[in-house]
């Protein structure tokens, strides 16, 4: 049996069978669904509940024979599910594909799981960078990305903290991923420079 790799990216949920002979269809996370068009194999997992993270199961590879999109799903055959009760049996399930599996993206492109986790800085009133916070997040609202950012400040010692509200909430901010903010993308630094204003 085949160990799944280290670097597993959740791209979708397998929603329902679609026909007679095997295939199913796949609920994207995001719009980038060419992963899931483009990958030779998926890692499938049967979904667990946070109370059972200690009973999942190891993910299973199959083999993609084809995949196509389907409106703003993606149906597929995959490699020994061969009729509807064996691909009606998957719904739910989560699917994943190898982060080096991925195409290279565009100039100027980039895959949303890459942004996350890189931190925001912001130019907006200042010659000198400030930081914002963190990316925890990518979202999409149909006409372009938006970051969900944690808010951090750095403590005396240099680590981050978190910003909290009155609650004891986590602060966030919410930055569409435009050209018109979006200053420059580092990823092999983590970085993201915008003029997204600080007290926004």
């Amino acid at each position: 049996m085949t160990c799944a790799p280290a670097d597993l990216v959740e791209l979708g949920r397998i929603t329902a069978a679609y026909g007679i002979k095997g295939w199913v269809k796949v609920q994207p996370h995001s719009a980038q669904s060419e992963v899931l068009r483009s990958a030779k194999a998926w890692w499938l997992a049967r979904p667990v509940s946070p109370l059972e993270a200690d009973k999942a199961a190891a993910p299973i590879a199959y083999p993609v024979v084809q995949a196509r999109a389907q409106g703003a799903t993606i149906v597929a055959q995959l490699q020994g599910v061969a009729d509807r009760d064996q691909a009606e049996a998957m719904r739910g399930y989560v699917v994943m594909a190898s982060r080096s599996a991925f195409p290279a993206p565009d100039e100027g492109e980039y895959y949303w799981v890459d942004l996350i986790g890189c931190d925001l800085y912001t130019t907006d009133q200042s010659a000198e960078p400030r930081p914002l916070g963190r990316v925890v997040e990518v979202l999409d609202n149909g006409a372009h990305a938006i970051l969900r950012v944690q808010r951090c400040v750095a403590d005396a010692a240099g680590k981050s903290e978190p910003v909290l509200d009155a609650k004891g909430r986590p602060q966030e901010l919410l930055v569409p991923f435009v050209q018109a903010h979006i200053q420059s993308v580092d990823l092999a630094a983590r970085r993201i420079d915008s003029d997204w204003p600080a007290d926004y």
